[in-house]
């Protein structure tokens, strides 16, 4: 306990002073820091030096982290997410590895509510009423059990989350947690906003589909204007958030653009989220799926987003990688890790995008609910191939999901939600998406084991041979 105390007056003493010290001085320090820590943090040392040695555009995101949050929000990111999910949770999570074989997820997705004030094209939120609703004391007892396990951190989804009565009151409870929430970003108003900044353990997601046009056809007249309010109340109150997005074959180009990532960061966001549309939910469309060949500008997009910009960039499906591979199913083995879901009825699901469970945790301990036949046969079976850029069992192995589903006769939990495990249609549709996707990725997967490839350099590539093309066809209208 004295330790963890010192260590988050450390990271916090870090947070406040590194805005004020030069470059020179930052990297005086590490050489420093190298001769005082554990051999095995040495190399973590050098990492960070070498980055601000360079001025890799990671180092501009500390920085603006650290200068555009306010000192709230600034503190609990250092405690909550940096100290208690990633620190002292990990020491509980390795102490159950070490003794059940596997160790509990870093974290929780849940949807107290899939309410939502608004009706997007494509959304696997359907129609809910209050009464479905998680209640407090529900989401309340999987928290603190949850914590009981090291986990720290949660990620809030829904429908809308800011429509659950509750939410507020969960930030505040839990302030020792940090929080994600996905949110259409509509009721994010100043007055939320400061609640937000006086609690600090919460970052906002908001989804996005590009700029005016691809967002208001997708979600709604007048939404996108709502969007860019939001944002702006946000960053004004120093709160940390970031865009959600969700590619579609109509959407895919714009949200792989050097001109959509530098708009948001200019915009304020700190982070950004890639989500694939799969064909889930009430009314699943396999047309609104991104090609493969879209799929794939992605992944060299999001490289050289990492490359070139003071942003985090998370994607989903492509970031298989470094998680090991697929992260359903909660359990995990050595440094890999997972996650569950657990929606609106307290089912409890592999996956956001897996509409299936066994178990409901309104009767049923978390442990209990994470450590059931249908999560370790999901999680046994991982990864799913070697090719870790092939992580999912919906779109990339669809063969899993259906057979984890028949052997443990999980059962779906919406009406619909059993189309992507039978309807022949969306079945050989994402058996066909799933060839090409291996076509395309297992030659790049080979280049990137021999260390062998700059997916970066390559998007660059890309982007000036377009442009090239471009100029030939114009002067040839010409």
């Amino acid at each position: 306990m004295i330790k963890d105390f010192f260590l988050k007056q450390f990271i916090k003493g870090v947070f406040w002073i590194t805005p004020r010290l030069s470059d020179r001085t930052i990297i005086r320090l590490t050489h420093v820091a190298e001769q005082l820590v554990p051999e095995k943090f040495k190399k973590t040392v050098r990492y960070v030096r070498d980055k601000w040695e360079s001025q890799h555009p990671s180092v501009g995101l500390v920085k603006k982290i650290l200068t555009q949050l306010n000192k709230r929000s600034r503190n609990k990111l250092a405690e909550n997410l940096f100290v208690n999910a990633l620190f002292i949770g990990a020491k509980r999570r390795w102490k159950f590895i070490k003794q059940h074989g596997f160790k509990p997820p870093f974290l929780l997705v849940i949807s107290p509510t899939m309410r939502c004030n608004l009706r997007c094209k494509g959304c696997y939120a359907g129609e809910y009423t209050r009464e479905e609703d998680l209640d407090f004391e529900t989401v309340d007892r999987i928290i603190r059990e949850a914590k009981r396990l090291g986990v720290y951190f949660y990620t809030i989804s829904g429908g809308e989350p800011y429509v659950w009565e509750g939410l507020f009151k969960m930030f505040k409870k839990h302030n020792d947690c940090y929080f994600q929430t996905y949110t259409n970003g509509t009721l994010l108003n100043e007055r939320n906003a400061e609640k937000l900044a006086k609690l600090g353990n919460v970052a906002a997601a908001i989804s996005v589909e590009g700029f005016e046009r691809e967002t208001d056809l997708r979600r709604g007249k007048g939404v996108y204007k709502k969007v860019m309010k939001a944002m702006d109340n946000l960053r004004n109150a120093g709160v940390l958030f970031g865009f959600s997005a969700t590619p579609t074959k109509y959407n895919s180009e714009i949200l792989s653009s050097k001109k959509f990532i530098d708009f948001y960061i200019n915009k304020g966001c700190l982070f950004g989220w890639y989500f694939q549309y799969i064909p889930i939910g009430l009314r699943p469309n396999v047309d609104m799926m991104a090609t493969p060949e879209q799929r794939l500008r992605l992944l060299k997009f999001v490289h050289w987003v990492r490359a070139n910009r003071p942003i985090f960039i998370g994607d989903f499906w492509n970031d298989g990688p470094y998680v090991g591979g697929c992260m359903a199913g909660a359990l995990a083995k050595d440094f890999n890790t997972g996650y569950l879901h657990i929606n609106c009825h307290g089912d409890v699901e592999p996956c956001v995008f897996s509409h299936f469970a066994v178990d409901n945790i309104k009767n049923k301990s978390l442990w209990k609910a994470i450590t059931s036949p249908f999560f370790k046969e999901i999680s046994k079976q991982r990864p799913y191939v070697e090719n870790l850029l092939r992580p999912c069992m919906i779109i990339d192995c669809p063969y899993v999901l259906r057979k984890a589903v028949k052997k443990c006769n999980a059962r779906p939990t919406h009406s619909g939600a059993e189309t992507i495990v039978e309807d022949k249609k969306i079945v050989r549709h994402l058996d066909n998406y799933s060839k090409k996707w291996k076509k395309l990725t297992d030659p790049i997967w080979k280049k990137w084991k021999e260390g062998n490839i700059d997916l970066a350099k390559e998007y660059e590539e890309e982007v000036l041979k377009k442009e090239r093309l471009r100029k030939e066809r114009g002067r040839k209208r010409r």
